[in-house]
């Protein structure tokens, strides 16, 4: 046989590997923010993630994006959004491992259950990121749709189903609903007090007050899901509104699906624009009180936006670690190049502290009752957001280059890192940009709690570390500083998060870890780039903590 056409030295692809059980980090981290959690169900969620069927459901997914449908074939209008089966495997997937609205269900004395939400969340990242999108939607807007009672009433155990049903039908015949969130605006933005859609009022019924909107969306997420909800102007102001695409009568709600965006990422998700054409609405909450309201579901949004970029970060690292283990070059495998090590033990630090941070705002949700929790939920959202979504392009391009060309190439739709690349701004852009994340953590560092509450996080990890101490004794004089002079709000969120994800380490992680992100990220020894660790860091031990097989 001629050799030119023998095909050696190629990787295997990364998959039929349990995504959970092959994650250290992912599992050091849960032990300590949530002791006791059974995790059984996140290794039978990893088992299945890894499955070949499930990656082939990922890149049909993305290969085959959904399809806008403004009228049937004779010509009624219709305004539907057709998927590929796979989106709809993979949505059925994560609504039956409960990564919607199901932890706001939960039994009376379950433990951790946005904890263990959030660590699944991360978990089906890996495999496919695009279709969390409504299911992140759901899960924010599932509690504030309690400020409607007969609303939640009808609609909330649908919002808690573990069951998928992908038609548009009215909630009663449905066994699991699904929602999405309208509020940005062409003019607008993230200004959204600068939105013009109007709400009239139309009667009052069984869900209280109706009203009918005029108006446009931007950006309307997931346009398929059963209900949104939006912000529209009535008489009190900016208020909150449930608009279901099906009404309680069976008809389709006057809504009109514009066009989808043609996003960079994100491929088998659907963004759409629309227009209400008189759309049939019910307020939620109080009226004129709808911006503190999705200030409310864009905390659980952003969380959300953490973990997603943690999940790739974590999938981007398996498969640069992979390829690195298989590939031969120079006479060597390549992850036993010195400087291939350094680049792959920079980028297993970087992962591991993402994940840490991201699970400890997932557990002050979980114990959103308590004072201080309740204070670094206000902190460390923002903080968590800002850096990790921050860090995940540079993240994934340096992932990508230990693949070399191989991680470039897209071979139709089978490149999972390019696929990762282009989700990764996603993340950072969504539900707020970075100078609103950095902005927030200077509203929430206006609380007289907030420096307390910092001060209280950070204290157990003290006397680890010499640099940790200094970051730690520097931070006072620091959030004063910021809050005077908002133009360094993004050097404080992300030496507060440095600060706080070198604290979680040296309490969830081992000491090889913790020094070695304490010594680079706050001790100066560290380069503008991965792969620039000093030569005494303890690669062999950082490398194969994070290989996934």
């Amino acid at each position: 046989m001629d050799i030119t056409h023998d095909v050696f030295n190629q990787p295997d692809a990364l998959c039929g590997y349990n995504l959970f059980d092959s994650n250290a980090a992912l599992r050091d981290a849960l032990r300590f923010h949530a002791p006791g959690l059974a995790t059984d169900g996140l290794s039978r969620l990893g088992e299945c993630l890894g499955t070949p069927a499930m990656q082939a459901h990922a890149r049909l997914a993305n290969a085959n994006p959904p399809q806008l449908h403004t009228h049937d074939r004779m010509g009624h209008r219709i305004d539907e959004v057709e998927f590929h089966p796979s989106y709809h495997a993979l949505m059925a997937q994560a609504v039956q491992a409960g990564l919607h609205g199901s932890p706001w269900a939960a039994l009376a004395g379950t433990v951790f259950p946005h904890t263990l939400r959030a660590a699944g969340f991360m978990l089906f990242t890996e495999l496919e990121p695009s279709t969390l999108c409504p299911i992140s939607m759901s899960y924010a807007a599932t509690p504030s749709l309690r400020a409607n009672a007969a609303v939640y009433a009808d609609w909330g155990p649908g919002l808690a189903s573990r069951e998928y049903d992908p038609l548009l039908k009215p909630w009663r015949d449905k066994p699991g609903l699904t929602m999405g969130m309208g509020m940005t605006e062409k003019q607008g933005g993230s200004d959204l007090r600068a939105n013009t859609t109007r709400a009239e009022p139309d009667g009052h019924d069984e869900w209280g007050t109706r009203l009918r909107v005029t108006g446009h969306k931007w950006f309307f997420s997931a346009p398929m899901c059963d209900a949104h909800l939006v912000l529209a102007r009535t008489a009190g102001g900016l208020s909150c509104l449930f608009l279901p695409r099906v009404l309680p009568d069976g008809s389709r709600n006057a809504l009109r699906i514009q066009r989808l965006k043609d996003k960079l990422g994100n491929h088998a998700n659907a963004s759409a624009e629309v227009e209400f054409h008189g759309a049939t609405a019910w307020l939620v909450g109080e009226e004129g009180r709808g911006v503190p309201q999705i200030l409310a579901m864009g905390a659980l949004t952003r969380l959300d936006c953490a973990l997603g970029t943690s999940g790739l970060m974590r999938q981007a690292l398996a498969l640069a670690l992979d390829h690195a283990r298989q590939r031969q070059a120079f006479g060597k495998p390549l992850i036993a190049q010195p400087l291939m090590r350094n680049v792959l033990a920079d980028l297993a630090l970087e992962a591991e502290a993402a994940c840490t941070l991201a699970l400890r705002v997932a557990r002050a949700v979980d114990r959103a009752d308590d004072a201080h929790e309740a204070a670094i939920t206000r902190l460390l959202t923002p903080v968590a957001k800002y850096w990790i979504c921050k860090r995940g392009s540079a993240f994934a391009q340096e992932a990508m280059e230990c693949l070399g060309g191989n991680g470039y190439v897209e071979a139709v739709g089978q490149g999972v890192m390019a696929r990762i690349y282009r989700e990764m701004p996603v993340n950072s852009i969504w539900e707020g940009a970075g100078n609103i994340m950095a902005l927030d953590l200077l509203r929430a560092l206006g609380k007289a709690d907030a420096p307390a509450a910092l001060s209280a996080e950070l204290a157990p990890a003290r006397g680890a570390h010499p640099a940790l101490d200094r970051a730690i004794a520097q931070l006072p004089a620091r959030l004063q500083a910021a809050v005077a002079d908002e133009t360094t709000a993004r050097r404080l969120a992300q030496d507060v998060a440095l600060a706080v994800q070198a604290a979680l380490l040296w309490q969830s992680a081992p000491p090889a870890v913790a020094s070695a992100f304490t010594a680079s990220r706050l001790g100066g020894d560290w380069g503008q780039a991965f792969g620039t660790l000093p030569a005494d860091t303890e690669f062999d031990i950082l490398l194969q903590r994070a290989m996934p097989r």
